[in-house]
């Protein structure tokens, strides 16, 4: 079988970049940086989300279904350098070339990952490949917004016209959405240090990814009713034997 792999990622402000970009005092505080890149934000378009380039990754959570079963967990740990954790990402579509599913990973997660990537010297040869070295990446390759090695779940189930949340579209569909933080809360955690708790966070974004990814399935034809059913219960069951209390919360959430 061709192994599935959701993921996610979490950023902070790159307070680096940004004292580079904006001439800063190396002495001043990562909260002043972050808050005068946010304070610029709102006055050129009206909030405080910053362009893809000035975003730094601080986790990035995997759910990979291949022969050997499913499981789900944050690449690395919590103080390995982001370099080495996007490294292990690409490290990953290196060995495996596996269908990769995210929710908005087209408009945020991939270009993000692709700027740091290069910022840090990444090699990414798989994931890059268009058909040079492998004919049928020049029909269906990774960077191709209407090619399926990518599946970007909010892009394509809205015909690539708009945003939706995945907390909310998960909830509708009877999965747990989010659990513990929220986005916009992912950057005071960080200074709180509190970076298990997003690497956590990360965890429970993808599960429900790869959980609204078997429903899509299902719709698709692909699985049915059983095979469906079969599914869920192997992500369950492997859930279920995870000794971190935040899954006890997914699957409590988790109602059909």
């Amino acid at each position: 079988m061709i192994p599935v792999l959701a993921f996610d990622i979490e950023t902070v402000p790159d307070t680096a970049g940004l004292r580079r970009l904006h001439a800063l005092s190396p002495s001043l505080p990562e909260a002043e940086v972050a808050a005068m890149a946010f304070q610029l934000r709102r006055q050129i378009v009206g909030h405080d989300f910053l362009p893809l380039h000035q975003h730094r990754v601080v986790a990035i959570a995997c759910a990979l279904r291949d022969r050997d079963g499913f499981r789900v967990w944050s690449l690395g740990e919590s103080n390995e350098p982001e370099g080495q954790l996007i490294q292990r990402f690409f490290d990953g579509i290196e060995k495996f070339t596996p269908q990769l599913v995210s929710w908005n990973g087209g408009g945020f997660d991939l270009p993000v990952l692709h700027y740091r990537a290069m910022l840090h010297g990444v090699r990414a040869a798989r994931y890059w490949e268009w058909g040079e070295e492998d004919r049928e990446f020049r029909y269906n390759n990774y960077i191709n917004r209407y090619h399926t090695r990518h599946l970007d779940l909010m892009d394509l189930l809205g015909l690539y016209q708009g945003r939706v949340r995945l907390d909310e579209f998960a909830q509708l569909l009877g999965l747990p959405g989010k659990i513990g933080l929220h986005g916009a809360a992912v950057w005071d955690a960080f200074r709180a240090g509190e970076i298990e708790a997003i690497r956590r966070y990360c965890e429970a974004d993808v599960a429900n990814t790869y959980l609204v990814y078997l429903r899509f399935q299902r719709m698709r034809g692909v699985l049915d009713e059983a095979a469906y059913g079969s599914e869920c219960d192997l992500v369950r069951d492997s859930i279920t034997r995870l000794p971190s209390a935040h899954w006890r919360t997914f699957l409590d959430g988790w109602t059909r």
